[in-house]
């Protein structure tokens, strides 16, 4: 069993009905509408709900910063790669084909950039998330909060080794898009109009090297300032919103793409 904390995770996790929640409590203390509408909530779904003490919230939380709620769940269950990669989407580009977009996370193990980049995944309809079980954070109560339930509705898939995870998306005609300081070309350049997986790297140091090889193009975001990059966590907004924007427009009668995929050899691939 898992806590969870906060009205935000503790609300999506009892709207996406992706697991099974054993319990939540509410701190006696607190009464206003937001918990009565939760309570309300979770009656309907058939969830138990139990008055505590805020002092009983905060010990089962480990931290103060649980607004009067609290759930009991069941472990999560991820996914694999397989059933990422079933995944299709439907009208997200209006007049054309509708193409998959992926998030293939390098190694962030700060649980407040995992959470913030959740959020955004959910927000720019991303088809699912790809994370090693080793050199990342674990999907926990603090993401949850950080990504405001978020985390709850995104399909998270964890890997053994993202390379070899990687290339068989590759296999699954996905093209792999790192994105670096030093790549090129810049992320606006690029035509996310087509099956692909975005992948970002550790805070501060990037891409591994091997994961950096693996990929089909590296993109990067243009600095005006003196600083050389942004945190990953808005990084990965700027990059995912890109590619939002893009796919939602009807793709142009015989337009090319503004990178060139046709025609060039995939790394990984037929090598």
């Amino acid at each position: 069993m898992e806590v969870l904390y906060g009205l935000h995770p503790v609300e999506e996790a009892v709207r996406s009905g992706a697991r099974r929640l054993d319990q939540v409590m509410l701190a006696r203390e607190r009464r206003d509408a937001r918990l009565e509408r939760l309570a309300e909530m979770c009656h309907a779904a058939g969830v138990r709900v139990s008055l505590e003490s805020k002092d009983q919230l905060t010990r089962m939380a480990k931290t103060d910063a649980h607004q009067g709620v609290l759930a009991v769940v069941r472990e999560r269950a991820f996914l694999g790669i397989e059933d990422l990669l079933e995944a299709k989407r439907a009208g997200v580009v209006a007049g054309g084909e509708a193409h998959r977009f992926f998030l293939a996370l390098d190694g962030i193990e700060d649980p407040h950039n995992l959470g913030a980049l959740l959020r955004t995944a959910d927000g720019a309809g991303v088809d699912g998330v790809v994370l090693p079980e080793r050199r990342s954070a674990p999907v926990s109560a603090t993401v949850a909060k950080t990504s405001a339930g978020a985390s709850e509705h995104v399909r998270i898939a964890r890997v053994t080794n993202l390379v070899r995870a990687l290339e068989q998306m590759k296999q699954a005609n996905v093209w792999v898009l790192g994105l670096d300081e030093r790549g090129s070309p810049d992320y606006t350049e690029f035509d996310f109009r087509t099956d692909c997986v975005l992948v970002l790297g550790r805070e501060g140091a990037g891409l591994h090297e091997l994961v950096k090889k693996t990929c089909d193009h590296l993109l990067r975001i243009p600095m005006a300032g003196r600083v050389a990059s942004l945190n990953v966590s808005v990084a990965g907004a700027v990059v995912m919103y890109e590619a939002m924007r893009q796919r939602r427009r009807p793709v142009e009668a015989n337009a090319s793409a503004k990178v060139a995929g046709a025609g060039k050899p995939r790394k990984g691939l037929g090598s």
